[in-house]
């Protein structure tokens, strides 16, 4: 495939490229980058376009192995392609989960047949996720996996997760925590305060995720790992990062755009599709997780992108499971709640949806658009408008809280390794 791309606003941050430029492709590498480029290929035409590395998701639920009537590889690839990502790290929470070589292989396998981008398995740190035993994350390491996590369910026993920490240390990968002390959130169903008590549902206080995370930050400074602190909600977690840096600790954490852009009060009406865990926070945690991105504390916006059925969504708040999609919304969500708001640049905007990941991955190849580097981009019109309806998205769960309000800002076509993996039907 030899494609050349004209005219866009090509940015890249980690070199600092932002201008109108051209972009020539072939094989699945980028080849050259420059003004006027004149080379026989298929040419594409980008001009008022913004152009950027493809995005990367370091936090999916592709439900696959059990629970493909949420969703399956195939179709959270194309929710991913349509929503700018060209990668996504899948969360080993399936039926079975993915903690062993063949669950690994089984989600290595199903995304070279069936994935329309790029999925890089992460394995569980114990088996079953039952916090107890420790999986084989060695031989798992050799079958593929980026990192380990019990996502969905913290590893409440200490020990164990030390020794997870020290372990992935020795195979030079990550430790994804799901900061939640559940003997303090057991049986919540949204933040506790004022909000709760008025709706009389059942509290989560924000001490069950800050006491995790702290603890985690302690042991990470223990084993010297690298610990990346999944969908952080609250003032006092991002605090607690800010000190973990300034110490030089290896600690890299996260926020969702639901929890940048909706607070407890998107709760009142009882709209299930507000509920997931952690839970929306105050409005005074939503900015301190924008001063949190704005300074770097928070490195990564990931979508945690957690299927569900309208029949499960559809019962009592009491009772409906927690999670909403993302990944077709992330983008607009940034650029509307970040950008347009002038707290962050596009730049960063890439930054945090591209080349961070890159980075936390060890992964040279993605999120960046430079010479020689694989050829993931994605073609962004900053004024394109659309009314969220269920019809919007092409996941197979429609659970999305942004159903009903008008979005500004989506791409228009997903290039992953060359191949051209999402086009806008109204992109020319």
């Amino acid at each position: 495939m030899k494609l050349l791309l004209k005219g866009g606003r090509v940015i890249d941050p980690e070199s600092g490229i932002d201008e109108i430029l051209d972009i020539y492709i072939e094989g699945d590498r980028i080849k050259r980058i420059g003004k006027n480029l004149k080379i026989r290929a298929k040419v594409i035409n980008l001009r008022g376009k913004v152009v950027g590395p493809g995005l990367i998701d370091l936090h999916t639920h592709l439900r696959e192995p059990g629970r493909e009537d949420e969703e399956t590889i195939s179709s959270g690839t194309l929710a991913g392609a349509k929503g700018g990502y060209t990668s996504l790290c899948s969360m080993p929470n399936t039926e079975p989960p993915c903690d062993s070589v063949s669950g690994v292989k089984f989600i290595t396998t199903t995304a070279k047949q069936q994935g329309v981008i790029r999925v890089f398995p992460v394995g569980a740190i114990t088996v079953g996720r039952k916090g107890e035993i420790l999986t084989e994350i060695g031989k798992m390491k050799k079958a593929g996996i980026v990192a380990i996590t019990d996502d969905g369910l913290p590893v409440m026993n200490s020990l164990v997760m030390r020794r997870a920490m020290e372990y992935t240390k020795m195979f030079d990968i990550f430790i994804i925590s799901h900061p939640e002390d559940i003997n303090l959130s057991k049986n919540g169903v949204m933040n506790e305060g004022v909000v709760s008590t008025k709706l009389g549902l059942r509290g989560i206080p924000r001490q069950s995720e800050e006491i995790m995370v702290a603890r985690d930050i302690f042991l990470a400074e223990l084993t010297g790992c690298h610990l990346h602190l999944a969908h952080i909600t609250t003032e006092k977690s991002v605090e607690l990062v800010r000190d973990a840096k300034k110490k030089g600790l290896k600690v890299t954490c996260e926020v969702t755009p639901h929890h940048i852009s909706l607070t407890e009060e998107n709760v009142i009406g009882y709209d299930t599709n507000c509920k997931m865990n952690p839970p929306l926070r105050t409005e005074k945690d939503r900015r301190a997780l924008i001063r949190g991105v704005k300074d770097g504390t928070i490195d990564v916006i990931s979508t945690d992108h957690a299927p569900h059925l309208d029949t499960e969504k559809e019962r009592e708040f009491d009772l409906a499971p927690f999670g909403v999609i993302g990944l077709e919304t992330a983008l607009s969500i940034v650029l509307e709640f970040l950008y347009r708001k002038r707290e962050i640049s596009l730049s960063d905007v890439f930054k945090i949806m591209s080349l961070n990941p890159a980075r936390i991955l060890k992964n040279d190849d993605i999120g960046r658009i430079q010479v020689g580097k694989l050829a993931d981009i994605v073609v962004i019109d900053l004024d394109k408008e659309c009314l969220i309806t269920k019809d919007f998205f092409v996941s197979k769960s429609k659970n999305s809280p942004y159903i009903g309000k008008k979005l500004r800002g989506f791409p228009v076509l997903t290039i992953c390794g060359a191949r051209i993996v999402w086009k806008s039907k109204d992109f020319s």
